[in-house]
């Protein structure tokens, strides 16, 4: 046992880049060009058939395909009858089955073209973009809720799955698409896609206790960053051009030609951004308004600037210390849901225990006065004057410890104080200057059933109306740490609970402001000057009469602080190469970048210092869909056509490295991938994604019939090389929507927040009860695409059926065989629901006859009649234990599940 746990040792520290090897072991010295999917996009040639052959020949796909078959032995199946391609294309191409009008239509339709036209009406339908953005979805993990040990719910996500349902719905073509989701900010900031499209680098897990809670400058909140960048990169490069960067996190990649350096010069392209809400314009006319004016705001600004730097440098820098103070008047504002609660000590089982707190001002200071305020908090209905002392004293000092040189400001300490609520509490200062201001509580505050000392705010006061005590360094006694509420430094953040502007302190700023100005510049220049703060103040009232902006979940550099995680304002973070993927063994800083190993690709950005964090992105965009990047468009004819087949002609589609599948027909890849690129003879829009489903998708190759052949099992058992089409289960989308579609209760409505199928306990860690799920609420009809997807309790029902799950990127869905599927099929309430929904539809369809009902649930599940057989069979369920159970009966048979 003990020689197998060896080996078994000795394997994965190999795998993982063990200590033998080394953090910085070298890649396997092969050239690129070794590899096929690292190798020039060339079109190849398109095989020549033999003549009697040709008829089965409806596009260059056939050609490759049948060409291969026939070199081994083997030739195309049959073509599939109506009935079968209706069906087949119609739950490829929208994810629900054709009504049995449509079925009628199609079988009656003589029109030689009737199959190419029912392939466009497919394409050009809403439900064509909610299927293929399902896809998209799952390649790029979506979830609607955070994950994680608090897995909140992320109101604001749905924007960007609706965004790829439109983008697929408009055919954007490809390298648009890339280019929002990456960078649409800088691409297109006009537009309400630019930065609605940017949920998908933040599509994946957040950790909110890690980015939320934990503080900065700990070990802890260094490896949440590294984690989150790493999820960005990983999603990026394994859906984009299908590389397995993130193995190069902890060394060089075993595998492929990736260093340690070109995975962390990709972290570096996401050094500036964090997940969090940033605001859009739902309509792209405002959003181009709202621009439009910003841009001309930002011109007059300028053209001000230029007129004040005709200021002596003397007189600007007044202005700056008093725009300084401007700044921190408005700020102050009445906001009662402030988190940062202040300053509390830990609790005392009495009351006279003595505490401290202090703040060191940096440098001798003069004080002109102390002002605090106490604290706010709804524990045991306290409220305002949370834990603010019943007696204290205010002292002054140069020494830390206050042994020596200590002046007495205010004494409380004979009688109670009077509790004062929120409202500051001013104290005159000293007239010697003093480095160091302490609060000491002689006697607690009472809590519940113990003590404690708490205050919202401490300012110090200066003769120039500075507070010197903003931002600076706070020691206490003791201190219970517990973020975002009570923490040291909120004691001199600036925020406390009631907080409010002074108008008339803010008018008589901005009066002295003006004077200085007025004095300082001449009558034209001051004559300019009114003309450009008029069109300023006309701008941005036009400005403010444009509807609110909307939240979206999206990568931001700039958006409102929530706790520890605070915005980085376009400065990207540090980013080093980390020794054996450790946090605590940083290295050479990186800048961004991306790998190098691709011929005619730079692998560094040359970008100003300067440049704003949305470039780094906007480089990355740009490699990716570089017409030179051969992986790119490899990578996304393949997944296409992994949805069409079931597999992809690689069967890999995140892996295209050495360790990945080999293409069973490698020139077919690279004839659709430089046509889908380029546009040629058989997709005339360059990179048309619904031209590309419909070359595929009107070839044979797809049309053929699923039947099997001894004579081809004999030679490819697996169905390589695609001699008949494979058989495909319905995924679990599909399954839901199309119950509820034949049951009568599918609602069409696009778009919008997502629907919960459980019951909600928004606490500390949410609770999702799908227990308490009602499968007849109105907003759960919808389809299954615009389910809140929560990643730490996935649906049951969805699950048993592999649904994808959000936390993982899922390029495809595994497929298996369990009773536990049967029996969610036959007894999940939402099943025995829509049965008997489905069969209220039917008695409606044939009132008083049972077998014309039988015959009716058929056509619309299966899109064919029942037999004579099938009618005699289900007629005596049906008079034993209801239609509802006859309609149980065709929900979990294999032709409903199948698609054929």
């Amino acid at each position: 046992m003990r020689q197998w746990r060896g080996l078994l040792i000795a394997v994965c520290m190999f795998l993982s880049g063990g200590i033998l090897a080394g953090a910085q072991k070298s890649s396997p010295s092969r050239s690129p060009t070794d590899h096929w999917s690292f190798r020039p996009l060339i079109a190849p040639p398109i095989p020549s058939i033999p003549p009697d052959q040709q008829h089965r020949i409806r596009n260059p796909i056939d050609a490759f395909v049948l060409s291969k078959l026939l070199q081994n032995g083997m030739a195309f199946s049959p073509e599939a009858d109506r009935r079968t391609l209706i069906r087949r294309v119609s739950y490829d191409l929208t994810g629900l089955p054709p009504s049995p009008n449509e079925v009628a239509a199609f079988l009656a339709d003589p029109d030689p073209n009737a199959y190419e036209k029912l392939v466009d009406r497919l394409l050009a339908s809403p439900r064509y973009g909610e299927r293929w953005a399902r896809h998209w979805l799952d390649a790029v993990h979506y979830g609607d809720t955070h994950g994680y040990d608090k897995d909140k719910v992320r109101p604001n996500a749905w924007p960007y799955r609706d965004y790829v349902i439109r983008a697929f719905n408009e055919d954007k073509p490809y390298s648009r698409f890339v280019k929002e989701q990456l960078a649409g900010d800088y691409f297109y900031p006009d537009t309400t896609d630019g930065v609605v499209a940017l949920g998908m680098i933040v599509a994946g897990p957040f950790d909110f206790v890690g980015q939320v809670e934990v503080r900065d400058g700990t070990i802890d909140k260094t490896i949440t960053r590294n984690l989150d960048r790493d999820d960005m990169v990983t999603t990026t490069m394994n859906t984009f051009v299908s590389l397995t960067v993130q193995c190069a996190r902890c060394h060089n990649h075993k595998f492929d030609p990736i260093t340690q350096e070109d995975y962390y010069s990709l972290q570096a392209v996401f050094a500036g951004v964090d997940r969090a809400d940033r605001p859009y314009d739902p309509d792209p006319a405002i959003a181009k308004s709202r621009f439009n004016l910003e841009r001309h705001l930002t011109a007059l600004g300028a053209r001000k600037a230029g007129v004040l730097s005709r200021i002596p440098a003397a007189v600007r820098r007044q202005i700056a210390q008093l725009d300084q103070r401007i700044a921190r008047v408005e700020s102050r504002k009445h906001d009662p849901q402030a988190p940062e609660f202040g300053y509390h000590s830990a609790l005392s089982a009495t009351p006279d225990r003595h505490k401290w707190v202090q703040v060191d001002l940096g440098s001798q200071v003069h004080v002109r006065q102390v002002v605090f305020v106490g604290a706010h908090d709804d524990f045991n209905n306290i409220g305002d004057g949370f834990g603010f002392p019943v007696r204290f004293k205010i002292e002054a000092s140069d020494d830390p410890t206050f042994g020596t040189g200590v002046i007495v400001l205010a004494d409380r300490t004979r009688t109670d104080f009077p509790n004062p609520g929120v409202r500051p509490q001013p104290f005159a200062g000293c007239a010697s200057p003093v480095r160091y201001i302490r609060v000491t509580a002689t006697r607690l505050a009472p809590r519940l059933h113990d003590y404690m000392f708490a205050l919202g705010e401490l300012m110090v006061m200066t003769d120039t109306g500075e507070n010197a005590a903003l931002g600076k360094r706070v020691t206490a006694l003791d201190s219970i740490e517990a973020p975002v509420r009570w923490s040291t430094k909120n004691l001199v953040d600036g925020r406390y609970f009631g907080q409010m502007a002074d108008p008339h302190e803010i008018e008589q700023l901005q009066t002295g402001r003006q004077a200085l100005i007025t004095s300082a510049l001449s009558q034209s220049d001051r004559n300019e000057l009114t003309e450009i703060d008029q069109a300023i103040r006309s701008t941005q009232a036009r400005v403010g009469a444009l509807p609110k902006p909307q939240p979206v979940f999206a990568a931001a550099s700039e958006f409102a602080p929530s706790g520890t995680l605070t915005p980085t304002h376009g400065k990207g973070r540090p980013i080093y190469v980390l020794a054996r993927g450790s946090e605590k063994s940083p290295g050479k800083e990186v800048g961004p970048g991306t790998v190098g190993f691709l011929p005619g690709l730079q692998s560094r950005f040359d970008l100003p210092s300067d440049a704003p964090e949305a470039r780094r992105r906007a480089a990355l965009a740009e490699w990716i869909v570089d017409r030179h990047n051969p992986l790119t468009w490899r990578s996304i004819v393949n997944r296409v056509w992994e949805r069409h087949f079931g597999r992809g002609i690689v069967d890999t589609p995140n892996d295209f490295g050495y360790m990945g599948a080999t293409p069973t027909h490698p020139e077919l890849l690279d004839w659709l991938a430089t046509q889908f690129r380029d546009g040629g003879q058989w997709i005339r829009t360059p990179q048309s994604l619904k031209e590309l489903h419909r070359l595929i998708v009107t070839s044979t190759t797809y049309r053929q019939s699923s039947a099997g052949n001894a004579h081809n099992e004999a030679i490819d058992a697996g169905n390589q090389y695609l001699w008949r089409q494979n058989r495909q289960r319905l995924d679990a989308e599909a399954v839901r929507d199309t119950v509820l579609m034949v049951s009568g209760k599918l609602s069409l409505t696009i778009g919008g927040p997502g629907f919960m199928t459980c019951g909600f306990e928004d606490d500390h860690s949410p609770r999702y009860k799908y227990a308490e799920f009602d499968p007849d609420s109105p907003a759960s009809l919808r389809r299954s695409v615009y389910r809140l997807t929560v990643r730490s309790v996935p649906d049951p029902f969805m699950e048993s059926l592999d649904c994808a799950d959000a936390s993982q990127l899922v390029p495809r869905r595994n497929e298996t065989l369990t009773a536990l599927q049967a029996l969610a099929l036959l007894n999940d309430k939402f099943m025995v629901r829509m049965s008997e929904h489905f069969a209220d539809r039917a008695r409606a369809m044939a009132p008083n006859d049972l077998a014309a009902q039988i015959n009716a649930a058929y056509q619309a599940a299966l899109c064919r009649p029942a037999t004579v057989e099938e009618i005699r069979i289900l007629r005596n369920l049906a008079q034993k234990d209801g239609m509802a159970n006859v309609c149980r009966v065709i929900f979990n048979c294999n032709e409903f599940l199948y698609v054929d």
